[in-house]
């Protein structure tokens, strides 16, 4: 901050000294005040490119582009033009500021996610050693009965883990933690992207930044302010912008190169045409150029300045475009090597599926003496099969809990005595006086044997990559089914179009699921391939063969049970990472919610950014080509070459910020995932409006 203080009062001093003597020379001052002016001009502007480019060649060792400046100037005092020699240098401190400013200006949106969080928390802090209840009912101290919680302000960083924070209506919350009480909508677009707020509610997490809606919540601190979900991800973008692409390494490495043989070529320039062919070394009187000037225009018009920056601006563009939008990326490699991708791999569940199982059919035993089963038929054995299943931890059986709370809210379930688990078959327990039996098909019918007609029917269902539920009861045996399905993302089919519309010719499903319901997701969301029945090294492998034959590949997954195939990909993207620490940890890129329409997004931004680049590249060497070819020719000026050289550095600068612009698209479906309608089958016709078939 101070050395840009210092750059901007001398450039702001030399320009004013240079507009001093423009304005002196009309009214005809002695000529030795206007050229003392201008070397005093050239002094002040020039002070700390003078002092930058002779500390780094005598404490570094380095020819830098300020050294070059610096020679050049002296130059153009040594063949009496202290002008141009001022010009020359306010103009390279102006360009300078202001592809400072540019820069730091792509950089403005991580230090706005740095500074987002508050920097206090109100803390709920109990009533300790009341004085006025001291003594009342035997009360001697320690917390206090009567009196609440009272509201206390603390900087966060005195906050410890597990007391408890009041975020109010409107405020941000100021660290990461659970709610104890309370629901509200909450604003995460700082972390998502996604501008819609959330409702969280008891038991959820809530993130530090995050702007709190309409009611107030008490949340139990679950980590210090040094180790929030919005810290970890700054200090993570932050090691990405440090991280060099591989083409931005090898432009460092040949600007180091580069820039002394500049030095040794203009020497050249301006000794061999005068010692070899005679021509003059000084500007001669009838107006011709010496080719002592010519070195120095060469000098400047070769400075690597846009070279060097036209990579990082626009890296650091991108990095902060993606962060904006709710993807973290670690580094310029990874955006570099994004676009080469030619295979996408993605886990199923969790994935491309909601990774919640939900009831989509019931089917009950049809009654020999009926036509049409009605429907509460249906409702008595969802109700009969939730009653069991509530004694487990099952996803399955959380879904058959959920199914019946929500096709029948307020419905009591029955009384279930004696509960049992059937470990790796079901549950049993007895209800009415009465055995019921919860187990999966493939075990109901070995040990109990179940109808023909609902058990062609369930196989039916399984074929098509559903889960099948039986429930028995003694003495009757099978007296109806559930099945099960994790569906699809409602974006998924649209995002696998849109990467194999932009090029990605194969995407694979890898799922450690049976081959029939990967098969009828892989058709539903239009994958081009499915591997089924895969433990976590097998996934590892199929990475490894898809590499070998299609060429570098992406995994997409959750970041746990994928680990191995996220770290043998050339690209491991993890989902959801805004709640764990190991896939932030793990990934080569981070989704920070579950939005599949980033993968088609980063794709688009990775070749963006590498189109931008291979335009920089062109941008800054082409103009200062054509400008040096009119200094070798004597007709380009020390001015023209700082312009030409500042004007390319500017050009290619806010050629990188264009990507500071660019955004995903918005054509994605904004219906919420699809949902299943429980229905009965029982080969009728159903009439209850609660029963969809």
């Amino acid at each position: 901050m101070l050395e840009r203080r210092l750059s901007g009062i001398t450039l702001l001093g030399g320009t004013a000294l240079l507009l001093l003597v423009l304005g002196l020379a009309l009214v005809g001052v002695p000529p030795w005040v206007t050229e003392s002016l201008k070397v005093l001009a050239l002094l002040v502007a020039g002070y700390p490119i003078f002092r930058s480019g002779i500390s780094a060649l005598l404490l570094s060792r380095q020819v830098s582009i300020n050294l070059l400046m610096s020679i050049a100037a002296i130059g153009a005092i040594i063949i009496g033009e202290p002008l141009e020699a001022a010009t020359v240098m306010i103009l390279f401190g102006l360009g300078e500021a202001l592809e400072g400013f540019t820069m730091r200006r792509s950089q403005r949106a991580l230090q706005d996610l740095m500074q987002i969080s508050p920097a206090e928390a109100t803390i709920l802090l109990p009533c300790l050693d009341c004085a006025e209840h001291m003594g009342q009912h035997g009360y001697t101290g320690g917390p206090c009965p009567w009196c609440g919680t009272h509201e206390q302000r603390l900087p966060v960083t005195d906050v410890q883990v597990g007391q408890v924070m009041l975020v109010k209506p409107g405020e941000r919350v100021p660290l990461d933690g659970t709610i104890v009480r309370g629901s509200s909508a909450v604003n995460q677009q700082h972390l998502t992207g996604e501008s819609m707020p959330v409702e969280r509610g008891n038991g959820e997490m809530v993130y530090a930044g995050s702007i709190n809606g309409n009611g107030a919540l008490e949340v139990t601190i679950t980590s210090p302010a040094d180790a929030t979900l919005i810290s970890r991800i700054t200090t993570l973008v932050e090691q990405a912008q440090a991280q060099r692409a591989p083409l931005e390494r090898f432009m460092e490495r040949f600007a180091a190169i580069y820039t002394p043989a500049v030095v040794i070529i203009a020497t050249l320039i301006a000794v061999i045409p005068p010692m070899l062919f005679g021509q003059p070394f000084w500007n001669t009187p009838a107006g011709e150029t010496g080719w002592f000037y010519r070195a120095l225009s060469v000098l400047v018009i070769a400075c690597p300045c846009a070279l060097v920056i036209s990579i990082p601006v626009t890296v650091v563009s991108a990095l902060t475009t993606a962060t904006r939008n709710g993807v973290l990326i670690k580094g310029g490699a990874v955006l570099e090597a994004l676009q080469r991708v030619r295979v996408f791999a993605f886990d199923k569940t969790g994935t491309l599926t909601t990774g919640q199982p939900q009831v989509v059919a019931i089917q009950c035993l049809l009654d020999q003496q009926q036509k049409h089963m009605p429907c509460s038929s249906c409702d008595d054995l969802l109700l009969l099969a939730a009653a069991i299943e509530q004694h487990s931890s099952h996803p399955l059986a959380n879904a058959v809990v959920q199914a019946a709370q929500g096709r029948l809210p307020g419905k009591r379930l029955p009384m279930v005595e004696h509960v049992e688990a059937l470990p790796g078959r079901g549950m049993q327990g007895i209800v009415d006086g009465q055995r019921v039996i919860i187990s999966s098909h493939p075990f109901f019918e070995r040990t109990y044997g179940c109808d023909t007609i609902l058990c062609d029917a369930l196989t039916r269902a399984e074929q098509q990559g559903q889960t099948g539920v039986v429930i028995g009861r003694e003495p009757q045996g099978m007296v109806g089914y559930l099945t099960l399905s994790d569906l699809p993302r409602s974006i998924s089919r649209q995002v696998l179009a849109d990467l194999q519309a932009a090029g990605i010719t194969h995407t694979v499903i890898l799922t450690g699921d049976h081959a029939a319901a990967a098969q009828h997701i892989a058709t539903a969301v239009g994958a081009t391939d499915v591997r089924a029945g895969l433990l976590p090294e097998d996934k590892l492998h199929a990475v490894a063969e898809l590499q070998h034959d299609y060429g570098p590949v992406a995994m997409v997954g959750d970041g746990m049970n994928d680990t191995p195939a996220l770290a043998a990909a050339d690209i491991g993207i993890a989902m959801g990472a805004a709640g764990s620490a190991q896939a932030l940890a793990i990934a080569d890129i981070a989704l920070l919610n579950d939005d599949l329409s980033r993968l088609p997004f980063l794709l688009r931004l990775s070749r963006r950014t590498n189109r931008v680049i291979r335009q920089n590249i062109v941008l800054s060497l082409l103009p200062k080509f054509i400008v040096l070819l009119l200094a070798l020719g004597g007709w380009a000026s020390l001015w023209l070459a700082i312009l030409a050289d500042m004007g390319t550095s500017l050009l290619v600068t806010a050629n990188g910020m264009r990507l500071l612009a660019h955004k995903p698209a918005d054509n994605y479906a904004q219906s919420p995932d699809a949902t299943p309608q429980s229905c009965c089958e029982t080969g009728g016709t159903c009439n209850s409006e609660t029963c969809s078939s």
